[in-house]
């Protein structure tokens, strides 16, 4: 890939797999393109300001250059890769305001989905708590075994748990939006250990049906992630 970094390898490194010919539509065939591509950016083998030339990026992917060339002007269209005159798209970099637009959003719909997901516990539904424990345990397997990229997907996990606990579709479909701009800046900025341990906390609320104790510790968490983020990406004190 020109001006890449790391991008030589096939679609089953990230997870996914090359379709059949003839087993997809082009719709999947393009929805398989586009999550390939997101994960090659939050895992950073494509980096920011990676120039993306469709034909290079349809070889690697073992697909058509069709599917492909809709996975990147969707991908433009979300804001994460940027056109370039007459040469493609490349990887678009975060500036300082796109991370503080992030956070303002982010913010009040991680702290209102602690609080209907303890809620939910509270009247009774605790059938997801396991599966939500499960990610504190990957992502502290993850962080012993110095797996930054396991550690990530983990701690995104447990905020995609917390918010299918709170039984709120449109939060649900709104969150999605903010999904992989998440994952790429969590990708980004340094994991102290802190964070973690702030996880746990905002778990033991939700799961003891504390909806204000909930609220108030996811507030503090995403509140000290945008200073990590920040001070990870650009210095800030």
């Amino acid at each position: 890939m020109a001006d890449g970094s790391g991008s030589g390898s096939a679609v089953r490194d990230s997870g996914s797999r090359a379709p059949t010919p003839g087993t997809a539509g082009p719709a999947s065939l393009s929805t398989q393109a586009r999550e390939a591509v997101l994960q090659r950016v939050v895992d950073r083998r494509y980096a920011q300001g990676t120039r993306l030339v469709e034909r290079e990026v349809a070889e690697e992917l073992s697909m058509s250059r069709v599917p492909v060339r809709e996975a990147l002007r969707a991908l433009v269209a979300e804001g994460l890769l940027e056109l370039l005159p007459h040469s493609g798209v490349r990887v678009r970099r975060l500036e300082y305001t796109d991370v503080e637009h992030l956070y303002e959003v982010w913010e009040p719909l991680a702290v209102q989905a602690s609080r209907l997901a303890a809620r939910a516990v509270a009247t009774g539904d605790t059938d997801s708590l396991a599966g939500l424990e499960a990610t504190l345990r990957q992502a502290e397997a993850a962080a012993a075994s110095d797996e930054g990229t396991r550690e990530v997907a983990a701690h995104t996990a447990f905020h995609e748990g917390v918010v299918a606990m709170a039984g709120n579709p449109l939060l649900a479909r709104t969150m999605e939006q903010l999904s992989w701009q998440l994952r790429l800046l969590f990708g980004m900025r340094e994991e102290p250990a802190h964070m973690r341990a702030q996880h746990a906390e905002m778990y033991r609320h939700i799961s003891a049906g504390d909806v204000e104790a909930a609220a108030a510790s996811t507030l503090l968490h995403v509140r000290d992630s945008r200073a990590v983020a920040l001070r990870s990406l650009f210095g800030d004190a």
